[in-house]
């Protein structure tokens, strides 16, 4: 199958790749089916919708972040990634982190009920 991204131009991808999001993303609830894009040299995942591919979520994985962030069983955590064109303001929502389980492609997105993980994360911080 092809996928006509914005970041990266036209993607042959598999099927078995699709990710499903049962209850979507937060805002995006109607669309359900996501590839997890990466490029080797790139520090960002990108979650791309496949029925909408100019929906894209910029993903970073928490544990980079944070070694002792929240898990849930059998899933990886991530964050979306505000993007700007100054590093000092890219910030990451660690409040409402999206969780993927590779082995069964299914992802969900849940809101944190515990103060201590910021809305916007700011992820480059100048010393």
């Amino acid at each position: 199958m092809k996928i006509n991204t914005l970041q990266f131009g036209e993607l042959e991808y598999d099927e078995k790749l699709v990710l499903n999001f049962p209850d979507g993303i937060l805002g995006f609830e109607k669309l359900k089916e996501y590839l997890l894009i990466k490029m080797d040299d790139d520090i960002f995942y990108w979650l791309t919708s496949v029925d909408k591919p100019d929906i894209v979520f910029p993903l970073i994985g928490i544990r980079l972040i944070d070694s002792e962030y929240m898990e849930q069983p059998e899933t990886e955590a991530f964050g979306i990634v505000k993007l700007d064109k100054d590093p000092e303001n890219i910030t990451v929502n660690l409040k409402a982190p999206v969780y993927i389980n590779h082995e069964n492609k299914e992802g969900f997105q849940t809101i944190l009920d515990d103060n201590k993980y910021p809305l916007s994360y700011k992820l480059f911080v100048e010393e």
